[in-house]
């Protein structure tokens, strides 16, 4: 398949295309869609004919068992991440935010502190809340546009209160992947304040060339008696709409108490997501994988170089993820301008950083997943909005 391919998902009841002018007031007509994180891209062909096969079979009844879908998690797991993963470790969720919602059931009480590390996915806190928990925001320090965890700060932070904290490894927005160090001091943190860690690692496939990311139970695994791992191929294949979160735990307390939340809310798989997922995770899916991402770091490349070279913004050096964070403080504008700017001259429809928690405030969130033309006319779009200032 050609990346560079521009598929029409206008009247799709796509929501990045089809709510953006709701939302942010950008016509779809002649807007660029770069918010909700999902690719433009046809999923592989792999993927296509799994759903294909079941669909021209056209019985969809109960599927008998998962062995197939399971075994697949594990070989990928071990070949793409060098992660030894038991079937029986492995719980289908309805996606990875519902994922977190439900270890906030088994492992938190209401009114309990939860820990983020801002600026984060903006769906953490809003699960958090509407579960009656409190959001505690233990905020990024940057050193040279690079985001760092500073754990004697967050230590002077803790009250007794906090129970669990929420990893987004590979970091979003910024694309940041987490040293071994760095996790290693996270997992001390947690044990000096008692604290579960929810790693969400659903960016983890699409790291660029030269990089590397670790999941937490290798990179820490003196941590895996508090840690709960969520992983998906929803962002990796662009299948998000199927909901097919892994929640993976290799302790067996732990895991006893997630299936019995997974029991008492009869929570259970989708017969497409697993096809797909199944598909997925394979040789076929891996090579798909591998063209993606370098097609992704040469969008970054473009729109980092288009972007930095307009006086007063900053694009964040991405490691993963097609997620592009830019800083506008350095415009001295109000944000209010700025989104003027962006939406209504540009006609580009982002992601609000201030949405992401604190310390994002000054920053719009690019998605760049999406054929080389859209990227290039959006940095040909936002170099005409910042004129100006050249």
């Amino acid at each position: 398949m050609s990346f560079d391919k521009i598929i029409e998902r206008r009247n799709t009841r796509s929501a990045k295309w089809d709510m953006m002018e709701t939302i942010y007031g950008v016509s779809p007509d002649d807007g660029l869609a770069m918010w909700v994180a999902d690719m433009d891209f046809r999923s592989p062909d792999c993927i296509l004919k799994a759903a294909n096969d079941l669909t021209n079979h056209g019985v969809f009844g109960y599927r008998s068992d998962y062995n197939d879908y399971k075994s697949a998690i594990v070989w990928w797991m071990k070949n793409r991440h060098n992660w030894t993963v038991k079937p029986e470790e492995i719980f289908t969720t309805y996606g990875l935010v519902n994922a977190v919602g439900m270890c906030l059931q088994t492992y938190t009480k209401p009114n309990d502190e939860i820990i983020l590390f801002t600026p984060v996915y903006h769906a953490f806190a809003k699960i958090i809340k509407n579960a009656g928990r409190r959001v505690k925001e233990c905020e990024l320090v940057q050193h040279d546009g690079v985001y760092h965890m500073n754990f004697d700060a967050y230590d002077e932070q803790m009250t007794g209160s906090e129970t669990m904290l929420i990893l987004c490894s590979p970091h979003n927005p910024s694309g940041r992947l987490w040293t071994t160090q760095e996790l290693r001091d996270l997992a001390a943190f947690a044990k000096r304040h008692d604290l579960m860690i929810i790693s969400d690692e659903i960016h983890h496939d699409i790291i660029f060339p030269d990089k590397t990311h670790y999941p937490m139970p290798l990179a820490a695994p003196d941590c895996v008696d508090r840690l709960i791992m969520l992983t998906a191929p929803s962002k990796t294949f662009n299948i998000a709409g199927n909901h097919d979160g892994n929640v993976i735990i290799h302790d067996t307390t732990l895991r006893a108490k997630f299936n019995n939340t997974m029991l008492a809310l009869g929570v259970s798989s989708t017969l497409y997501g697993t096809a797909m997922t199944t598909a997925a995770y394979s040789p076929d899916g891996a090579a798909w994988v591998d063209k993606m991402r370098a097609y992704i770091a040469e969008n970054a490349h473009i729109f980092d170089e288009g972007i930095n070279a307009i006086p007063g913004l900053k694009s964040m050096a991405l490691e993963s993820t097609y997620l592009a964070w830019v800083d506008f403080s350095g415009t001295g504008m109000p944000m209010d301008e700025v989104l003027d700017r962006v939406r209504k001259q540009a006609k580009i429809a982002p992601n609000d950083g201030h949405t992401f928690g604190t310390g994002g405030e000054t920053f719009l969130r690019f998605n760049l997943g999406t054929a080389r033309a859209n990227v290039e006319e959006a940095v040909f779009r936002l170099k005409s909005a910042f004129a100006d200032l050249q």
